[in-house]
């Protein structure tokens, strides 16, 4: 048996969230190969060697194409050389796809602010995963509030829908944050840190604002908001000369993961407001090196956060600034969320989805007609 996987996210150099999950479940279904059930990784280009998986039961497939890669060259690759089945952990399935596949749908943020995301993503986002919906034989959702969003949005087939939460780095855990890394990414002492790629859906208008209410009352205190610029960045950019905010709040950049958790080490507290999130890995990053939590009320959230985590509305600035108030003030709150924290993140593991997925794949083979 031949399981195929679309590795191309995983192949990129810089990742953020979808990057992460495919990297992370390759290298977790990778050990799970063998002689019965082999692995062949599909990628747009040379991945880089340093952690990419290999063996005798792994192959990687490089089949370069400038554009339209997903539904052109990887659908033309599976119908010359089919694979039994193919895992899409990247949310788009080829436009053809001669075999069972299943893939990951990580959120339907776009259904529920559809304001968050341009013209051309809502419409994308809204063909891709109706049809995923009605095509994929297996779709695997982050969390349970993916799951139903995909039963209200699309009536997808409940049976078809599994739920595997995402896993957590195990390097990940409290360190220091050295002067050569403060210096390099310019954090003040004492910071609120925010760290995701900056775009409308992280709610970042809103996050700002309630940073505003506060910061006369915590004048050490400085807000980072360490990622990549995304869409309608500069709007972020321009509101924080509006509140009057350029000397309270750093802007780092992309953080590369070597250096992800002396930031997150050395936050007073992580801020995470977001509109939508399908899972919010970030949450459990910060949670894992020892950082108090602050958290949206909505989508995914509070399933993953649980009690480890202070929990807002993030649609009222009044809230999420008494929420940080709280986490700057309340000393027994602060190390009540650190204990709990450090609890919660053992339940999720990058292992244990990466055999939950490959269990998956080998059930939709076997209902193929394929002996394991």
């Amino acid at each position: 048996m031949l399981i195929g996987i679309d590795a191309s996210r995983a192949a990129l150099a810089r990742h953020t969230g979808t990057e992460t999950y495919a990297c992370r479940l390759i290298q977790a279904m990778a050990p799970l190969a063998d002689s019965r059930v082999r692995l062949r990784l599909y990628t747009h280009q040379p991945p880089a060697p340093r952690h990419w998986p290999t063996g005798p039961f792994v192959e990687t497939r490089v089949i370069p194409f400038p554009r339209l890669w997903t539904h052109l060259r990887l659908a033309a690759e599976i119908s010359r050389h089919p694979p039994d089945v193919l895992f899409v952990p990247a949310h788009v399935l080829p436009l053809y796809c001669p075999v069972p596949a299943a893939v990951t749908v990580h959120d339907l943020g776009y259904r529920h602010f559809p304001q968050a995301h341009t013209r051309f993503q809502r419409w994308y986002l809204e063909a891709t995963t109706r049809r995923h919906a009605r095509v994929a034989r297996r779709i695997i959702a982050d969390s349970e509030a993916t799951r139903a969003d995909l039963l209200q949005f699309y009536h997808a087939d409940p049976a078809r829908i599994k739920v595997v939460h995402l896993g957590l780095d195990s390097g990940l855990q409290p360190t220091s944050l050295t002067p050569a890394v403060r210096q390099k990414y310019g954090l003040p002492q004492t910071y609120l840190l925010h760290l995701g790629t900056l775009q409308p859906r992280k709610n970042l208008a809103r996050l700002l604002a309630a940073f505003r209410q506060i910061s006369s009352d915590f004048p050490a205190v400085h807000l980072a908001l360490a990622g990549g610029a995304g869409w309608l960045a500069q709007d972020i950019f321009n509101r924080i000369a509006a509140l009057k905010l350029t000397d309270r709040v750093i802007l780092p950049g992309y953080i590369p993961e070597a250096d992800k958790a002396a930031l997150l080490s050395g936050a007073l507290a992580y801020v995470f407001p977001s509109l939508y999130e399908g899972f919010g890995l970030p949450v459990l990053e910060a949670m894992a090196c020892g950082t108090p939590v602050l958290a949206a009320n909505t989508s995914s959230l509070p399933e993953i956060a649980g009690q480890a985590a202070l929990l807002v509305n993030p649609l009222n600035v009044e809230a999420i600034a008494g929420g940080m108030r709280r986490l700057l003030t309340d000393e027994s709150l602060r190390r009540s969320l650190v204990e709990k924290g450090f609890h919660r993140i053992e339940a999720f593991s990058w292992q244990k989805a990466g055999e939950r997925i490959w269990r998956i794949l080998l059930e939709l083979a076997q209902e193929s007609g394929l002996t394991v």
